[in-house]
C-alpha cells in the first residue's frame, strides 16, 4: 500500500509538473500579431476579462483564462486603463498585462499654425477623426465661458502642437489652447519693455494678432510692431488691411476696395478709426506675442510689401511714397503681399 501510495504520489507530481510547465509555455508564447501590430480599445469601465475575451475572439490571445488568472492574482485586473492601444508583434502575455495598466495609449497630435483665426481652428479640429467633435463652431457658448472678462474669443487661444489620444474632445484641447495662451501671454507681460501704449496684456495680444498676419517673416516681427507702436503713440491711425478685411468677414471677396476703407461702420476698419480694433484678428504665437511687447526702436512709421513676402520700411510719407511707387504700382505676376504660409 505504501509503494502504491508512493507511486500515485509520485503520478501527480509529475502530471502537475506537466501542467505547470504547459502553462508556463503557453505564457511565454508571443500573441498572434501581425508586423504591423494588432489595434485595442479598451472601453472606460471595461475589465480585463472583457479585454481577454475580446483579444480571443479577434484570434490575438489563446488562452484569455490565463491572462485573467495571472491579473488576478497579481492584482492588476483592477488597474487596466482606458484607451487605443497598439499591440506589437512579439508581445507576450505579460507584456500585454504591462502595457494595459501603464495605460501606454497611442498618442495622435493636431497643430494648430500661427496666424489662423478661432473659426479655422475649429475647422482643424473637426477634421482630426481621432477628436470627439462636440463643439458648435465659434459661437459655442462654452467658448464664451472661457473668454470672460472679454466679450471677443478670438486670438485666446494658443497656436501649437497638441499631442492627445482617442476619447479625447475638441473642446478638450481648446481648453488647453487657453490655458496656453494665458501662461505665455502672463509670461511675456512680466518681461515686457518700457514705455508701451498697452494698458493690458489683451492689449498686447490685440497688437500681436496684427504682427501675426501683417508678416511671416520672424525678422520683420519686431519692426512690424515698431511701426504700430510709434503710430498709437503718435496719435496716427493704424490702417492695416488685414484687420479691416477681418471686420468684412464673409464679405470679402479677395479685393478690398475703397469703400471697404471709407466703411465707418466696420469696427475693425483702422483707416476710420483709431487707436486699437476691438480684438485680435487672429491666433499670434509666441513670436509675435513677444515683439508686440519688444518693437523695435526705429523711426519708420510706414510700410510696404515689396512683393517677395518682406516690406520696405520708411520714416516719411515721402519716402513711403516712393517705396509703393516701386513696390506696388507695377506689381509682377507673383506679387505677394505677404509670405505664403504653410
Amino acid at each position: 500500500m505504501i509503494r502504491g501510495a508512493l507511486l500515485g504520489l509520485a503520478i501527480l507530481a509529475i502530471g502537475g509538473y506537466a501542467v505547470v510547465y504547459k502553462l508556463q509555455l503557453r505564457w511565454e508564447q508571443p500573441l498572434t500579431v501581425l508586423d504591423a501590430g494588432h489595434y485595442l480599445t479598451v472601453q472606460s469601465g471595461a475589465r480585463l476579462k472583457d479585454v481577454a475575451h475580446q483579444l480571443h475572439e479577434d484570434e490575438v490571445l489563446a488562452d484569455p483564462y490565463l491572462l485573467v488568472a495571472f491579473g488576478r492574482w497579481t492584482g492588476l485586473d483592477e488597474k487596466i486603463k482606458r484607451g487605443e492601444y497598439r499591440i506589437p508583434s512579439g508581445t507576450k502575455p505579460a507584456e500585454l498585462l504591462l502595457l494595459l495598466t501603464q495605460g501606454t495609449v497611442i498618442q495622435y497630435q493636431v497643430t494648430l499654425p500661427e496666424g489662423i483665426t478661432l473659426a479655422d481652428a475649429l475647422e482643424i479640429l473637426a477634421q482630426q477623426e481621432p477628436l470627439e467633435n462636440v463643439m458648435e463652431g465659434p459661437e459655442d457658448a462654452r467658448i464664451y465661458s472661457l473668454s470672460k472678462p472679454h466679450e471677443l474669443a478670438e486670438g485666446l487661444f494658443f497656436p501649437d502642437s497638441y499631442h492627445y489620444e482617442k476619447g479625447t474632445s475638441d473642446w478638450q484641447i481648446l481648453q488647453r489652447a487657453h490655458q496656453r495662451m494665458q501662461e505665455v501671454l502672463a509670461s511675456e507681460w512680466r518681461q515686457k519693455a518700457a514705455d508701451l501704449p498697452y494698458e493690458t496684456p489683451y492689449d498686447a495680444l490685440i497688437m500681436a494678432s496684427i504682427v501675426e498676419r501683417e508678416t511671416g517673416v520672424s525678422a520683420e516681427r519686431t519692426q512690424i510692431a515698431g511701426v504700430f507702436v510709434r503710430r498709437l503713440q503718435k496719435r496716427m491711425r493704424l490702417q492695416t488691411d488685414p484687420v479691416v478685411i477681418y471686420g468684412l468677414g464673409h464679405q470679402f471677396d479677395g479685393n478690398l476696395r475703397r469703400t471697404h476703407l471709407q466703411d465707418e461702420s466696420n469696427p475693425y476698419n483702422t483707416y476710420r478709426h483709431s487707436g486699437l480694433p476691438p480684438g485680435p484678428i487672429s491666433l499670434p504665437g509666441r513670436a509675435a506675442i513677444n515683439a508686440a511687447l519688444h518693437p523695435d526702436d526705429s523711426q519708420a512709421l510706414y510700410f510696404v510689401a515689396r512683393g517677395d513676402g518682406s516690406h520696405a520700411f520708411s520714416k516719411t510719407f515721402a519716402e513711403h511714397q516712393k517705396a509703393v511707387k516701386q513696390y506696388q504700382l507695377t506689381r509682377r505676376k507673383n506679387y505677394r503681399s505677404s509670405p505664403e504660409r504653410k
